[in-house]
């Protein structure tokens, strides 16, 4: 069966990881834009149909890419998008062989993740409090929106997506939608519940519209706050807080599994609370957790 790289498999494809498998609107357009740089490259180099593809085919991609300087990690997700995609087409008959079988990936580098340390976390809610204090709706509905993601760990999508009814005032938790639509109930701190009530009850109001609809965050013109609001009021308080590094929203989420495993808090605990599939993923706080004990015998030792 001819399959064109202009043809309808590739929108199949990407309808099937929506439906079928619940994948996030992010996933789904990391996944096209990956397929479209694969389409071009082929496209260049004369190959028209995905029937033609061939191990070495993607092998070039790879190495072309890295030749330009894409990050391993980059690499990485493109060449899983790769074999994701021809597995299907394989599985689903469109294709006859599957050239992505033996395609590996770059081995990614474990990196530490950039985290605040506790007392940073401490200056920089102080730093949204004080902000709160004139009761602009905004900077109420900021304090309410930092303390949320330092104190659940949640994701900035997870976040922005939470409607009123998914926190349950009373028992200070919040029903969360993770990636691949998994639920789960995660608890929020006092100060968090404070910042959050004084938002509903004095800074939310001021910013709804009649098409606000349940939405928890609001942006000024009363819709859904956007992610990159949230990206803003965090660097913006990050500037008053001395030696902090420069973090995104899931600086605080990963602040916040390191704190909590550093506090004592059991692994299998901070993995379910932040909606990791795999333990492995939840470990690499472990190694943020060791890496400061080692500075810090470095820097305070005698015999270091």
């Amino acid at each position: 069966m001819a399959c064109p790289l202009d043809d309808v498999l590739v929108a199949d494809f990407l309808r099937h990881l929506e439906v079928e498998r619940n994948r996030s609107e992010h996933t789904v357009r990391a996944y096209a834009g990956d397929l479209s740089a694969l389409a071009q490259f082929f496209g260049e180099r004369g190959i028209q149909r995905w029937d033609d593809v061939r191990l070495a085919d993607l092998r070039s991609w790879l190495a072309q890419m890295s030749q330009d300087g894409a990050a391993k990690s980059t690499i990485a997700r493109r060449a899983t998008s790769v074999r994701a995609f021809f597995r299907w087409a394989v599985r689903r008959g469109e294709l006859e062989q599957d050239p992505a079988l033996r395609l590996a990936s770059p081995k990614k580098s474990k990196t530490i993740p950039g985290v605040l340390r506790q007392s940073e976390a401490g200056d920089l809610m102080r730093i949204a409090e004080m902000a709160a204090d004139d009761s602009d709706p905004v900077h109420l509905r900021d304090r309410a929106a930092l303390e949320l993601l330092y104190s659940s760990g949640l994701r900035i999508g997870e976040l922005v997506g939470l409607d009123i009814d998914d926190l349950d005032r009373d028992r200070q938790v919040v029903r969360v939608l993770g990636k691949g639509k998994k639920e789960r109930t995660v608890p929020y701190g006092r100060p968090a519940g404070i910042a959050i009530e004084h938002w509903l009850g004095e800074g939310r109001p001021k910013l709804a519209v009649a098409g606000s609809g349940p939405a928890l965050f609001l942006g000024r013109r009363g819709s859904r706050i956007d992610p990159r609001t949230i990206r803003r009021s965090l660097e913006a308080a990050l500037r008053h807080v001395p030696d902090a590094p420069d973090l995104s929203p899931h600086g605080l989420r990963h602040s916040a599994a390191t704190h909590m495993l550093e506090g004592g808090a059991d692994l299998r605990m901070v993995q379910e609370m932040l909606g990791h599939s795999s333990l492995a993923t939840t470990q690499v706080y472990t190694h943020v957790s060791v890496e400061r004990l080692r500075r810090s015998f470095t820097q305070a030792h005698p015999r270091a």
